[in-house]
């Protein structure tokens, strides 16, 4: 027997079963947490995305403001326009129907991935409302 285990057999068993719950404990945990991860939603702004530089075609969510003068509406339904935080802006395409509450000043999540030119290419789009919000 090694000098640093306790010499209670009490204080042995409860070390023993200490070993045997800590792996089983970590494991499920991080089992939990790697279920979640597709549930688990954040987004990063025009700002942090430029620090982090997602890889091109890698799905994220962008999300900021939309900037005032810059939706572009082309006649086969794809829309451009940029999405701006305090430090940096982006400039996203969409091809589809955008919500009911997109405009120009308004909050916006934008899930896509970027291009080899550096525009975000959205397939989705969803705008952000405050509490005050009433469907029709």
């Amino acid at each position: 027997m090694s000098g640093w285990l306790p010499k209670s057999p009490k204080a042995r068993r409860r070390l023993t079963l200490l070993a045997a719950i800590a792996p089983v404990l970590a494991l499920a945990v991080g089992l939990t947490l790697w279920g979640l991860s597709d549930s688990i939603s954040f987004f990063y702004t025009p700002s942090q995305a430029d620090a982090a530089k997602p890889p091109v075609g890698r799905t994220v969510q962008l999300g900021g403001l939309v900037e005032a003068g810059s939706v572009l509406k082309h006649p086969d339904g794809r829309v451009e326009f940029t999405v701006r935080d305090s430090l940096a802006a982006d400039r996203i395409v969409f091809q589809g129907d955008l919500p009911d509450l997109f405009r120009e000043g308004q909050g916006i999540v934008a899930t896509g991935a970027y291009r080899e030119d550096g525009v975000f290419q959205a397939k989705q789009v969803l705008a952000k409302h405050d509490e005050r919000y009433m469907p029709r």
